[in-house]
Protein backbone atom coordinates (compact mmCIF):
# COMPACT_ATOMS: atom_id res chain seq x y z
CA UNK A 1 0.00 0.00 0.00
CA UNK A 2 2.75 2.28 0.70
CA UNK A 3 4.41 1.76 -2.48
CA UNK A 4 1.46 2.16 -4.91
CA UNK A 5 0.02 5.33 -2.79
CA UNK A 6 3.20 6.93 -1.23
CA UNK A 7 2.77 9.93 -3.91
CA UNK A 8 -1.15 10.67 -2.94
CA UNK A 9 -0.53 10.46 0.41
CA UNK A 10 2.09 13.01 0.42
CA UNK A 11 -0.44 15.11 -1.24
CA UNK A 12 -3.35 15.85 1.33
CA UNK A 13 -5.94 17.16 -0.96
CA UNK A 14 -5.94 13.24 -2.11
CA UNK A 15 -6.47 11.70 1.12
CA UNK A 16 -9.81 11.51 1.18
CA UNK A 17 -9.68 10.28 -2.94
CA UNK A 18 -7.30 7.50 -1.80
CA UNK A 19 -9.35 6.28 1.32
CA UNK A 20 -12.36 6.14 -0.91
CA UNK A 21 -10.60 3.77 -3.35
CA UNK A 22 -9.51 1.60 -1.03
CA UNK A 23 -12.92 1.40 1.01
CA UNK A 24 -14.23 0.75 -2.53
CA UNK A 25 -12.77 -2.62 -2.18
CA UNK A 26 -9.25 -1.77 -4.09
CA UNK A 27 -6.52 -3.94 -2.78
CA UNK A 28 -2.74 -4.39 -3.76
CA UNK A 29 -1.93 -7.75 -4.97
CA UNK A 30 1.42 -9.63 -5.86
CA UNK A 31 -0.65 -11.39 -9.39
CA UNK A 32 -3.33 -10.82 -11.21
CA UNK A 33 -5.56 -13.65 -10.97
CA UNK A 34 -8.27 -14.65 -13.24
CA UNK A 35 -11.26 -14.52 -11.27
CA UNK A 36 -10.32 -10.91 -9.98
CA UNK A 37 -9.66 -9.98 -13.66
CA UNK A 38 -13.52 -11.09 -14.78
CA UNK A 39 -14.74 -9.52 -12.19
CA UNK A 40 -13.55 -5.76 -12.78
CA UNK A 41 -14.07 -6.38 -17.01
CA UNK A 42 -17.77 -7.27 -15.60
CA UNK A 43 -17.42 -4.27 -14.07
CA UNK A 44 -16.26 -1.94 -16.70
CA UNK A 45 -19.39 -3.72 -18.81
CA UNK A 46 -22.13 -2.80 -16.24
CA UNK A 47 -20.40 0.83 -16.06
CA UNK A 48 -20.37 1.29 -19.90
CA UNK A 49 -23.99 -0.30 -19.94
CA UNK A 50 -24.87 2.82 -17.39
CA UNK A 51 -23.33 5.10 -19.23
CA UNK A 52 -24.84 3.69 -22.68
CA UNK A 53 -28.73 3.65 -20.99
CA UNK A 54 -28.26 7.15 -19.70
CA UNK A 55 -27.34 8.09 -23.38
CA UNK A 56 -30.33 6.25 -24.79
CA UNK A 57 -32.95 8.28 -22.51
CA UNK A 58 -31.60 11.62 -22.65
CA UNK A 59 -29.59 12.43 -25.76
CA UNK A 60 -30.21 8.95 -28.12
CA UNK A 61 -29.37 10.26 -31.80
CA UNK A 62 -27.47 13.21 -30.61
CA UNK A 63 -23.26 13.75 -30.46
CA UNK A 64 -22.88 13.75 -26.97
CA UNK A 65 -25.17 12.65 -23.58
CA UNK A 66 -24.75 16.28 -20.89
CA UNK A 67 -25.23 14.26 -18.00
CA UNK A 68 -26.10 16.81 -14.88
CA UNK A 69 -28.61 18.65 -17.43
CA UNK A 70 -30.04 15.41 -18.44
CA UNK A 71 -29.73 16.60 -22.16
CA UNK A 72 -28.06 16.77 -24.96
CA UNK A 73 -25.12 18.07 -27.29
CA UNK A 74 -24.99 18.69 -31.12
CA UNK A 75 -21.21 19.63 -31.85
CA UNK A 76 -22.25 21.61 -35.17
CA UNK A 77 -25.80 22.86 -33.80
CA UNK A 78 -29.49 21.89 -33.20
CA UNK A 79 -30.29 18.81 -35.78
CA UNK A 80 -26.79 18.39 -37.32
CA UNK A 81 -26.53 16.14 -35.13
CA UNK A 82 -23.59 13.46 -36.47
CA UNK A 83 -23.73 10.66 -34.17
CA UNK A 84 -20.55 10.64 -32.56
CA UNK A 85 -21.77 8.59 -29.69
CA UNK A 86 -23.19 6.14 -31.13
CA UNK A 87 -19.98 5.59 -34.06
CA UNK A 88 -17.82 6.22 -30.99
CA UNK A 89 -18.90 3.66 -29.03
CA UNK A 90 -19.96 0.77 -31.41
CA UNK A 91 -17.01 -1.27 -31.51
CA UNK A 92 -16.49 -1.57 -27.89
CA UNK A 93 -20.27 -2.63 -27.61
CA UNK A 94 -18.78 -5.53 -29.98
CA UNK A 95 -15.98 -6.04 -27.88
CA UNK A 96 -17.85 -6.19 -24.79
CA UNK A 97 -20.41 -9.06 -26.18
CA UNK A 98 -23.11 -6.58 -25.65
CA UNK A 99 -25.23 -7.83 -28.90
CA UNK A 100 -28.42 -5.93 -28.03
CA UNK A 101 -26.80 -2.84 -27.79
CA UNK A 102 -24.56 -3.18 -30.34
CA UNK A 103 -27.79 -4.32 -32.92
CA UNK A 104 -29.60 -1.06 -31.87
CA UNK A 105 -26.81 1.17 -32.34
CA UNK A 106 -26.32 -0.38 -35.65
CA UNK A 107 -30.36 0.43 -37.16
CA UNK A 108 -29.67 3.52 -35.75
CA UNK A 109 -26.29 3.95 -37.74
CA UNK A 110 -27.90 2.44 -40.86
CA UNK A 111 -31.17 4.15 -40.76
CA UNK A 112 -30.21 7.58 -39.30
CA UNK A 113 -26.42 8.69 -40.44
CA UNK A 114 -25.81 11.16 -42.80
CA UNK A 115 -23.02 13.56 -43.99
CA UNK A 116 -25.03 15.56 -46.55
CA UNK A 117 -25.29 18.44 -44.04
CA UNK A 118 -24.35 21.85 -44.96
CA UNK A 119 -21.74 22.08 -41.82
CA UNK A 120 -18.09 23.02 -41.88
CA UNK A 121 -16.50 20.18 -39.78
CA UNK A 122 -13.31 19.71 -38.35
CA UNK A 123 -11.30 17.32 -40.99
CA UNK A 124 -9.00 15.37 -37.86
CA UNK A 125 -12.22 15.14 -35.65
CA UNK A 126 -14.54 13.73 -37.95
CA UNK A 127 -11.65 11.67 -39.59
CA UNK A 128 -10.67 10.06 -36.33
CA UNK A 129 -13.86 9.53 -35.06
CA UNK A 130 -16.53 8.54 -37.38
CA UNK A 131 -14.70 7.67 -40.58
CA UNK A 132 -12.49 5.07 -37.91
CA UNK A 133 -15.45 4.27 -35.90
CA UNK A 134 -17.06 3.37 -39.07
CA UNK A 135 -14.25 1.48 -40.54
CA UNK A 136 -13.92 -0.79 -37.82
CA UNK A 137 -17.36 -1.25 -37.35
CA UNK A 138 -17.67 -2.24 -40.94
CA UNK A 139 -14.47 -5.25 -39.95
CA UNK A 140 -16.40 -6.35 -36.94
CA UNK A 141 -20.00 -6.62 -38.13
CA UNK A 142 -19.10 -6.93 -42.24
CA UNK A 143 -22.65 -4.26 -42.55
CA UNK A 144 -21.70 -2.75 -45.99
CA UNK A 145 -23.97 0.26 -45.20
CA UNK A 146 -21.10 1.04 -42.82
CA UNK A 147 -18.53 1.01 -45.64
CA UNK A 148 -20.77 3.11 -47.82
CA UNK A 149 -21.18 5.61 -45.11
CA UNK A 150 -17.44 5.71 -44.84
CA UNK A 151 -16.62 6.01 -48.10
CA UNK A 152 -19.47 9.05 -48.66
CA UNK A 153 -17.52 10.45 -45.80
CA UNK A 154 -14.03 10.69 -47.31
CA UNK A 155 -14.98 11.82 -50.62
CA UNK A 156 -16.75 14.58 -48.82
CA UNK A 157 -13.24 15.30 -46.45
CA UNK A 158 -11.04 14.85 -49.29
CA UNK A 159 -11.29 18.62 -51.04
CA UNK A 160 -9.49 19.76 -47.57
CA UNK A 161 -6.53 18.26 -48.86
CA UNK A 162 -6.34 20.61 -51.87
CA UNK A 163 -3.82 23.28 -50.47
CA UNK A 164 -0.48 24.01 -52.49
CA UNK A 165 1.61 21.89 -50.20
CA UNK A 166 -1.15 19.17 -49.75
CA UNK A 167 -1.15 19.43 -46.02
CA UNK A 168 -5.12 19.74 -45.03
CA UNK A 169 -6.89 22.85 -44.10
CA UNK A 170 -8.64 22.39 -40.94
CA UNK A 171 -12.00 22.65 -41.65
CA UNK A 172 -14.61 21.66 -44.60
CA UNK A 173 -18.07 22.01 -45.24
CA UNK A 174 -19.26 18.29 -46.31
CA UNK A 175 -21.61 19.81 -48.80
CA UNK A 176 -20.02 22.25 -50.35
CA UNK A 177 -15.97 20.81 -50.27
CA UNK A 178 -15.13 24.61 -49.18
CA UNK A 179 -12.48 24.91 -46.95
CA UNK A 180 -11.08 27.28 -44.51
CA UNK A 181 -8.28 26.98 -41.55
CA UNK A 182 -4.81 27.73 -43.21
CA UNK A 183 -2.96 27.29 -40.05
CA UNK A 184 -3.34 23.80 -38.74
CA UNK A 185 -0.53 21.76 -36.44
CA UNK A 186 1.07 18.43 -36.95
CA UNK A 187 -1.70 15.73 -35.20
CA UNK A 188 -4.39 17.59 -37.68
CA UNK A 189 -2.53 17.02 -40.41
CA UNK A 190 -0.85 13.86 -40.15
CA UNK A 191 -3.58 11.38 -38.34
CA UNK A 192 -5.56 10.61 -41.40
CA UNK A 193 -3.06 8.13 -42.70
CA UNK A 194 -4.49 4.75 -40.94
CA UNK A 195 -8.56 5.70 -41.61
CA UNK A 196 -8.09 6.70 -45.24
CA UNK A 197 -5.06 3.59 -45.63
CA UNK A 198 -7.87 1.44 -44.58
CA UNK A 199 -10.36 2.77 -46.72
CA UNK A 200 -8.17 2.32 -49.43
CA UNK A 201 -7.29 -1.48 -48.98
CA UNK A 202 -11.10 -2.18 -48.49
CA UNK A 203 -12.29 -0.29 -51.59
CA UNK A 204 -9.00 -0.52 -53.73
CA UNK A 205 -9.04 2.70 -54.48
CA UNK A 206 -5.36 4.42 -53.85
CA UNK A 207 -6.74 8.27 -53.34
CA UNK A 208 -7.50 7.90 -50.15
CA UNK A 209 -3.79 6.99 -48.59
CA UNK A 210 -2.06 9.08 -51.47
CA UNK A 211 -3.58 11.95 -50.19
CA UNK A 212 -3.13 11.03 -46.76
CA UNK A 213 0.48 10.45 -47.43
CA UNK A 214 1.09 13.40 -49.29
CA UNK A 215 0.38 15.61 -46.33
CA UNK A 216 2.57 13.61 -43.86
CA UNK A 217 5.49 13.58 -45.74
CA UNK A 218 5.16 17.20 -46.71
CA UNK A 219 5.17 17.83 -42.78
CA UNK A 220 8.10 15.71 -42.08
CA UNK A 221 10.06 17.50 -44.54
CA UNK A 222 9.14 20.35 -42.76
CA UNK A 223 10.90 19.29 -39.66
CA UNK A 224 13.87 21.21 -38.29
CA UNK A 225 18.28 20.54 -38.80
CA UNK A 226 17.50 18.79 -35.56
CA UNK A 227 14.60 16.76 -36.60
CA UNK A 228 11.32 18.53 -34.51
CA UNK A 229 8.54 19.48 -35.36
CA UNK A 230 6.78 22.64 -34.61
CA UNK A 231 3.36 23.65 -32.93
CA UNK A 232 1.68 25.52 -35.92
CA UNK A 233 2.40 25.62 -39.77
CA UNK A 234 0.36 27.17 -42.81
CA UNK A 235 -0.69 25.18 -45.12
CA UNK A 236 -0.31 26.75 -47.86
CA UNK A 237 3.19 28.50 -47.45
CA UNK A 238 4.16 25.92 -45.77
CA UNK A 239 6.03 28.36 -43.27
CA UNK A 240 6.24 27.53 -39.57
CA UNK A 241 3.64 29.74 -37.48
CA UNK A 242 5.03 28.51 -34.00
CA UNK A 243 8.66 26.74 -33.46
CA UNK A 244 7.66 25.49 -30.12
CA UNK A 245 7.98 21.48 -30.29
CA UNK A 246 6.55 18.75 -27.82
CA UNK A 247 4.80 15.31 -27.33
CA UNK A 248 1.14 16.94 -26.45
CA UNK A 249 -2.03 17.40 -28.06
CA UNK A 250 -1.27 19.44 -31.74
CA UNK A 251 1.75 17.23 -32.39
CA UNK A 252 0.87 13.79 -30.48
CA UNK A 253 -0.82 11.60 -32.90
CA UNK A 254 1.20 12.93 -35.62
CA UNK A 255 4.54 10.86 -34.04
CA UNK A 256 1.81 7.98 -33.11
CA UNK A 257 0.62 7.62 -36.94
CA UNK A 258 3.63 7.89 -38.26
CA UNK A 259 4.73 4.09 -35.89
CA UNK A 260 1.37 3.10 -36.44
CA UNK A 261 1.13 3.77 -40.48
CA UNK A 262 4.53 1.49 -40.26
CA UNK A 263 2.58 -1.01 -38.37
CA UNK A 264 -0.68 -1.03 -40.27
CA UNK A 265 0.76 -0.66 -44.29
CA UNK A 266 4.12 -2.20 -43.41
CA UNK A 267 5.33 1.03 -45.51
CA UNK A 268 8.92 1.68 -44.79
CA UNK A 269 8.80 5.55 -45.62
CA UNK A 270 7.08 5.52 -42.87
CA UNK A 271 9.43 3.52 -40.36
CA UNK A 272 12.16 5.88 -41.71
CA UNK A 273 9.68 9.09 -40.50
CA UNK A 274 9.15 7.58 -37.12
CA UNK A 275 12.19 6.32 -36.42
CA UNK A 276 14.18 10.16 -37.53
CA UNK A 277 11.36 11.92 -35.03
CA UNK A 278 11.72 9.45 -31.88
CA UNK A 279 15.46 10.01 -32.09
CA UNK A 280 14.98 13.65 -31.91
CA UNK A 281 12.10 13.95 -29.92
CA UNK A 282 14.26 11.64 -27.10
CA UNK A 283 16.90 13.59 -27.12
CA UNK A 284 15.98 16.71 -26.96
CA UNK A 285 12.92 16.12 -25.26
CA UNK A 286 13.15 13.89 -22.64
CA UNK A 287 14.50 14.85 -19.20
CA UNK A 288 15.26 13.45 -15.95
CA UNK A 289 14.03 14.66 -12.59
CA UNK A 290 14.56 13.42 -9.85
CA UNK A 291 15.09 9.89 -11.25
CA UNK A 292 12.10 9.99 -13.09
CA UNK A 293 11.43 10.27 -17.24
CA UNK A 294 9.71 13.38 -18.27
CA UNK A 295 8.83 14.93 -21.62
CA UNK A 296 9.46 18.76 -21.59
CA UNK A 297 8.51 21.37 -24.37
CA UNK A 298 11.30 23.02 -26.99
CA UNK A 299 11.90 25.30 -29.36
CA UNK A 300 12.42 23.17 -32.53
CA UNK A 301 15.26 24.64 -33.95
CA UNK A 302 17.02 24.57 -30.72
CA UNK A 303 15.98 21.87 -28.86
CA UNK A 304 16.43 23.61 -25.82
CA UNK A 305 13.69 23.05 -23.27
CA UNK A 306 11.59 26.11 -21.94
CA UNK A 307 8.63 24.48 -20.56
CA UNK A 308 8.82 22.17 -18.26
CA UNK A 309 4.78 20.74 -18.52
CA UNK A 310 3.53 17.65 -19.06
CA UNK A 311 -0.18 16.69 -19.05
CA UNK A 312 -3.15 13.87 -19.51
CA UNK A 313 -2.62 13.95 -23.57
CA UNK A 314 1.56 12.87 -23.31
CA UNK A 315 0.56 9.95 -21.74
CA UNK A 316 -0.13 8.61 -24.61
CA UNK A 317 3.81 8.00 -25.33
CA UNK A 318 4.46 5.11 -23.09
CA UNK A 319 2.45 2.94 -25.79
CA UNK A 320 4.16 4.11 -28.83
CA UNK A 321 7.36 3.40 -27.30
CA UNK A 322 6.35 0.02 -26.70
CA UNK A 323 5.01 -0.39 -29.68
CA UNK A 324 8.07 1.07 -31.42
CA UNK A 325 10.50 -1.45 -29.39
CA UNK A 326 11.69 0.45 -26.35
CA UNK A 327 10.00 -0.82 -23.59
CA UNK A 328 12.29 0.45 -20.76
CA UNK A 329 12.33 3.39 -21.65
CA UNK A 330 8.20 3.01 -22.31
CA UNK A 331 7.57 1.42 -18.43
CA UNK A 332 9.81 4.63 -16.94
CA UNK A 333 7.39 7.07 -18.74
CA UNK A 334 4.36 4.98 -17.75
CA UNK A 335 5.46 4.98 -14.04
CA UNK A 336 5.98 9.05 -14.69
CA UNK A 337 2.49 9.16 -15.93
CA UNK A 338 0.51 7.20 -12.64
CA UNK A 339 2.51 9.28 -10.27
CA UNK A 340 0.29 12.17 -12.20
CA UNK A 341 -3.00 10.05 -12.24
CA UNK A 342 -2.61 9.38 -7.99
CA UNK A 343 -1.11 12.48 -6.92
CA UNK A 344 -4.43 14.50 -7.24
CA UNK A 345 -6.60 11.35 -6.79
CA UNK A 346 -7.28 11.60 -10.41
CA UNK A 347 -5.03 13.16 -13.40
CA UNK A 348 -4.97 17.02 -14.01
CA UNK A 349 -4.80 17.96 -17.71
CA UNK A 350 -1.39 19.53 -17.26
CA UNK A 351 1.16 19.47 -14.78
CA UNK A 352 4.78 21.07 -14.14
CA UNK A 353 6.52 18.17 -13.57
CA UNK A 354 9.52 19.77 -11.67
CA UNK A 355 7.47 20.38 -8.73
CA UNK A 356 4.49 18.09 -9.81
CA UNK A 357 1.81 21.77 -9.31
CA UNK A 358 -0.84 21.77 -11.18
CA UNK A 359 -0.86 23.60 -14.72
CA UNK A 360 -4.17 22.76 -15.95
CA UNK A 361 -6.96 21.55 -13.35
CA UNK A 362 -9.49 19.87 -15.32
CA UNK A 363 -9.68 15.73 -16.20
CA UNK A 364 -11.53 15.60 -19.50
CA UNK A 365 -12.27 11.57 -18.92
CA UNK A 366 -9.47 11.25 -21.03
CA UNK A 367 -8.40 7.81 -21.66
CA UNK A 368 -4.24 8.59 -22.88
CA UNK A 369 -2.99 6.92 -19.17
CA UNK A 370 -5.21 3.67 -19.37
CA UNK A 371 -4.38 3.10 -22.91
CA UNK A 372 -0.32 3.13 -22.12
CA UNK A 373 -0.95 0.76 -19.35
CA UNK A 374 -2.91 -1.58 -21.37
CA UNK A 375 -0.05 -1.45 -23.93
CA UNK A 376 2.21 -2.04 -21.41
CA UNK A 377 0.15 -5.13 -19.59
CA UNK A 378 -0.11 -6.51 -23.56
CA UNK A 379 3.74 -6.05 -23.75
CA UNK A 380 5.05 -7.56 -20.52
CA UNK A 381 1.79 -9.26 -18.92
CA UNK A 382 3.59 -8.17 -15.52
CA UNK A 383 0.15 -8.45 -13.40
CA UNK A 384 1.14 -4.73 -11.57
CA UNK A 385 -0.24 -2.92 -15.44
CA UNK A 386 -3.41 -4.98 -14.08
CA UNK A 387 -3.38 -3.63 -10.63
CA UNK A 388 -2.71 -0.33 -11.91
CA UNK A 389 -5.98 -0.83 -14.17
CA UNK A 390 -7.95 -1.59 -11.39
CA UNK A 391 -6.46 1.67 -9.81
CA UNK A 392 -7.34 3.63 -12.87
CA UNK A 393 -10.76 2.18 -12.50
CA UNK A 394 -12.12 2.90 -9.22
CA UNK A 395 -10.72 6.47 -9.39
CA UNK A 396 -12.21 7.10 -12.84
CA UNK A 397 -15.47 6.31 -10.82
CA UNK A 398 -15.29 7.86 -8.12
CA UNK A 399 -14.80 11.13 -9.28
CA UNK A 400 -16.75 11.03 -12.39
CA UNK A 401 -19.64 8.96 -11.96
CA UNK A 402 -23.14 11.21 -11.69
CA UNK A 403 -26.39 10.24 -11.11
CA UNK A 404 -27.47 9.90 -14.88
CA UNK A 405 -23.45 8.66 -16.72
CA UNK A 406 -20.12 10.43 -16.23
CA UNK A 407 -19.05 13.40 -15.66
CA UNK A 408 -15.98 15.71 -16.64
CA UNK A 409 -13.98 17.38 -13.96
CA UNK A 410 -13.25 21.34 -13.83
CA UNK A 411 -10.54 20.42 -11.45
CA UNK A 412 -9.03 17.48 -9.78
CA UNK A 413 -8.63 19.15 -6.60
CA UNK A 414 -12.60 20.32 -6.12
CA UNK A 415 -13.67 17.83 -8.06
CA UNK A 416 -16.22 20.20 -9.45
CA UNK A 417 -17.96 18.90 -12.50
CA UNK A 418 -19.02 19.70 -16.49
CA UNK A 419 -22.15 18.78 -17.93
CA UNK A 420 -20.39 16.58 -20.10
CA UNK A 421 -19.57 13.34 -21.56
CA UNK A 422 -17.28 13.35 -24.58
CA UNK A 423 -18.13 10.61 -26.80
CA UNK A 424 -14.14 9.06 -26.43
CA UNK A 425 -15.38 7.83 -23.11
CA UNK A 426 -17.12 5.27 -24.85
CA UNK A 427 -14.37 4.77 -27.50
CA UNK A 428 -11.43 4.91 -25.63
CA UNK A 429 -11.67 5.24 -21.66
CA UNK A 430 -13.52 2.45 -20.61
CA UNK A 431 -12.51 0.15 -23.77
CA UNK A 432 -9.33 0.07 -23.02
CA UNK A 433 -9.78 -0.96 -18.98
CA UNK A 434 -12.21 -3.55 -20.34
CA UNK A 435 -9.82 -4.69 -22.53
CA UNK A 436 -6.93 -4.84 -19.55
CA UNK A 437 -9.16 -7.07 -17.83
CA UNK A 438 -11.01 -9.24 -20.76
CA UNK A 439 -10.00 -12.68 -21.85
CA UNK A 440 -7.07 -12.50 -24.38
CA UNK A 441 -9.92 -14.04 -26.90
CA UNK A 442 -11.74 -10.52 -26.68
CA UNK A 443 -9.12 -9.15 -28.85
CA UNK A 444 -5.81 -10.35 -30.27
CA UNK A 445 -3.84 -6.76 -29.44
CA UNK A 446 -1.21 -8.05 -32.03
CA UNK A 447 -3.37 -7.96 -35.11
CA UNK A 448 -5.13 -4.83 -34.72
CA UNK A 449 -3.66 -1.29 -34.65
CA UNK A 450 -5.63 1.59 -32.64
CA UNK A 451 -5.95 4.14 -34.14
CA UNK A 452 -6.25 7.38 -32.15
CA UNK A 453 -9.74 6.97 -30.99
CA UNK A 454 -8.74 3.57 -30.07
CA UNK A 455 -10.90 1.85 -32.76
CA UNK A 456 -8.89 -1.23 -33.78
CA UNK A 457 -8.25 -1.74 -37.44
CA UNK A 458 -6.96 -5.27 -38.47
CA UNK A 459 -3.84 -5.61 -40.26
CA UNK A 460 -5.14 -8.54 -42.44
CA UNK A 461 -8.60 -7.83 -42.27
CA UNK A 462 -10.31 -9.38 -45.55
Amino acid sequence: MKKLFGDAIKNPVNLLTVVAVVLSGFTVRTFAQTSIKEQYAEKVKQEFLFAWNNYKKYAWGHDELKPLSKSYYDWYGKGESLLMTPVDAYDTMVLMGLKKEAYEDEQLIDDSLSFDKDISISNFEITIRMLGGLLSGYELNHDKRFLELATDLANRLLPAYNSATGMPYRFVNLKTGKVSGVVSNPAEIGSETLELGTLSKLTGNPIYFEKAKRAVVALFDRRSKIGLVGSAINVETGKWVDPESHISGGIDSYLEYLLKAWKLFGDKEFKHMWDVSVAAVNKYLAQKVNGELWYGHANMNTGVINQTQFGALDAFFPAELALGGELKRAEELENSCYKMWLYYGIEPEQINYMNMKIVSPGYVLRPENIESNYYLYEFTHNPEYVCRAETYFNTFVYNCRVKHGFASLKSVITKEKIDDTPSYMFAETLKYLYLTFAPASTLNFHDVIFNTEAHPLHKNFK
